[in-house]
């Protein structure tokens, strides 16, 4: 069903916002999904689709995980049952999907800078277009999007930046006297006495343009940051009210220059269990709609060992400290920051940031761990690289999301982290197998003071290993088969994979040895030539390319070790979203399929 809503009156805009909202709970409840803040933003995209023009305006979505009602609007309204399965369609905007979505988004405050390039490519073709970003009050915190506003004013291209504020206060309005100024500064009298006021000013002398400034200021106290960048402001506005959120826009359009529109709404707004700031709401797992209760319990997980055995740790060392990235819940700091506020920070999406003040805790003698997911952390590298090993700080990274991570998709797979931390000098890298291990490998990089540390975990619970954990070892492998033929090699959550293939293989008769690599930097490097195995197997859940089988190609080409060494690691390509179980048939890491490739190989050879 394709919808053309440019001539639906106000009160069919109205239904067709509650039918939005009603198809966008039943999909998240079914599948998961994000669905509190695409609610919340389902007004002011239905005002986007009326006031602008979707054929021709580039429609940008920062994160994009709240641009569900623009998937509906567009030409996915049929297929949004399917949201985030593995044959369905993504949570995030993808111009693969359709050429309604100009980006691709999954990480923050990407969507101001992408609407200055998209200006600057409209202003050269000379065409009527105009880019239209629809931004959180989160992602516009973030460096990135400073960047973008600082040259935005400078150029002054037409561009409108939606600023969807749903929690925290941008000059927050209060009662009738701050509506009346909303609304006055809407409209086109207050926008035209504004230039005139400009010029007057330009006219008076230096003491008095002063005085008249800050006069001007007191009807504009909302929008002085952004108007001091050189953007027009209007706002606040009810961003879940659909009759004005129309009529600004409308205004905002008709300027012809950058203009930030600042809109307070209600996240979950529609879905009463939903709506105002509850966490648990952002991103779900399928839930019972009358009730808003998960339907499946959730089970320990890695995230959760590691919040617990951290908490118990910093009980008794104070000089435990701690930071996270706008993630607090999803990296399990949220009880840390709870406990220990002065010890453990939120610094809000600003990766870079953390990195690097993390290291300056290091080097004052506190132990700090850097919680953040591995597709977040690449926001960091440069700060990994020149606060942190340059000087040999010892910051603590702990890598959450490592390996598939599922519905999220492409910007969300965390399969990069081995490649891009391993060529980093002045870094130990090394993994866990299971929840023991997990609390081992905290154990060991908190000692371990010589240099920066990193460990990888999975989303939710490892692989079964049956096999008793034992304390971290600096470059230290461990033997869990032997064989004289052919070794399973696994990293991290690969080892548990490589054991349950290991397993079916000797069902069937077919005898084959698995180690825990334990560390990627360092390798084990005297184990690694006492194997007399000619044939190795690498399970790891990362990229082929800078993943763990290169590293040890490398170590058996530079120590002369006749080895053939096949990966079970993840091909040059991006990684599609989907149910975990079902993207490792897809890619063919599952079990079964692992199992019969190995089975093929011994055919063969």
């Amino acid at each position: 069903m394709k919808l053309n809503i440019k001539n639906y009156s106000l009160n069919s805009l109205k239904e067709l916002s509650k039918e939005v909202k009603n198809k966008i709970i039943t999909s998240v409840a079914k599948n998961g999904g994000h669905l509190s803040s695409t609610l919340g933003a389902t007004e002011l995209i239905i005002g986007m689709h009326y006031v602008f023009d979707k054929e021709k305006d580039p429609f940008i979505f920062d994160v994009s995980h709240q641009a569900y009602a623009h998937k509906m609007l567009s030409d996915r309204w049929d297929r949004f049952d399917r949201l985030r399965q593995i044959d369905g369609i993504s949570g995030y905007t993808r111009p693969n999907e359709s050429k309604y979505d100009y980006f691709s988004a999954g990480h923050s405050s990407t969507s101001i800078s992408i609407a200055v390039g998209a200006a600057k490519a409209i202003k050269l073709k000379n065409e009527d277009r105009i880019p239209v970003v629809l931004i959180g009050d989160g992602s516009i915190t973030a460096g990135m999007a400073y960047e973008a506003l600082n040259e935005l004013g400078y150029r002054k291209y037409p561009v409108v930046i939606i600023l969807n504020d749903n929690e925290m206060s941008i000059g927050k309005p209060t009662g009738a006297i701050s509506k009346y100024l909303t609304k006055m500064k809407a409209g086109k009298f207050y926008q035209g006495m504004k230039e005139k006021f400009k010029g007057f000013l330009d006219n008076l002398p230096q003491d008095f343009r002063y005085a008249a400034k800050k006069f001007e200021e007191m009807f504009a106290i909302n929008g002085i940051f952004f108007e001091e960048m050189g953007l027009e402001y209007i706002g606040p506005i009810d961003g879940n009210n659909l009759e004005e959120v129309i009529e600004t826009l409308t205004i905002a359009k008709s300027l012809n220059k950058p203009v930030v529109v600042h809109a307070k709404t209600i996240k979950g707004k529609g879905y009463e269990q939903a709506e105002g700031y509850f966490e648990h709401w952002h991103g779900v797992g399928p839930f019972d709609i009358d009730t808003g209760k998960p339907i499946k319990k959730s089970s320990l997980s890695a995230t959760k060992v590691f919040s617990n055995y951290l908490l118990k740790k910093v009980d008794k060392n104070e000089k435990i400290v701690g930071v996270t990235a706008a993630m607090p819940s999803g990296t399990g700091m949220k009880e840390l920051l709870d406990k220990y506020p002065e010890r453990f920070w939120d610094v809000a999406i600003a990766e870079q940031h953390a990195v690097t003040s993390m290291a300056a805790l290091a080097k004052e003698g506190f132990r700090p761990f850097v919680a953040i997911y591995s597709t977040f952390l690449q926001r960091g590298f440069d700060q990994i690289i020149h606060d942190v090993c340059i000087d040999k700080y010892p910051v603590i990274f702990a890598i959450d999301r490592a390996g598939i991570v599922g519905q999220d998709g492409e910007t969300h797979q965390g399969v990069f982290d081995v490649a891009y931390l391993k060529i980093i000098p002045n870094i130990v890298i090394f993994a866990p197998r299971c929840f023991k291990t997990l609390e081992y490998a905290m154990d060991f990089a908190i000692s371990y003071t010589e240099c920066a540390t990193a460990f990888r975990y999975p989303r939710g619970a490892f692989y079964e290993v049956e096999v008793e954990a034992k304390p971290f070892e600096l470059g230290k492998s461990e033997i869990l088969i032997d064989s004289n033929n052919i070794m399973l090699i696994g990293y991290g959550n690969g080892v548990g994979r490589a054991w349950q293939v290991a397993k079916r293989l000797q069902e069937e008769g077919i005898n084959v040895g698995v180690m825990d690599l334990r560390f990627i930097k360092p390798l084990d490097e005297d184990t690694l030539r006492s194997l007399k195995a000619a044939t190795w197997f690498v399970f790891s859940d990362n990229n082929k390319i800078g993943g763990v089988a290169e590293s040890l190609e490398a170590f058996c080409n530079e120590n002369n070790l006749d080895k053939k060494i096949i990966s079970f690691e993840f091909d040059d390509k991006f990684i599609p979203h989907g149910q975990t179980n079902d993207i490792e048939k897809y890619l063919k890491v599952d079990i079964e399929s692992l199992k019969n490739k190995i089975k093929e190989y011994i055919n063969g050879n």
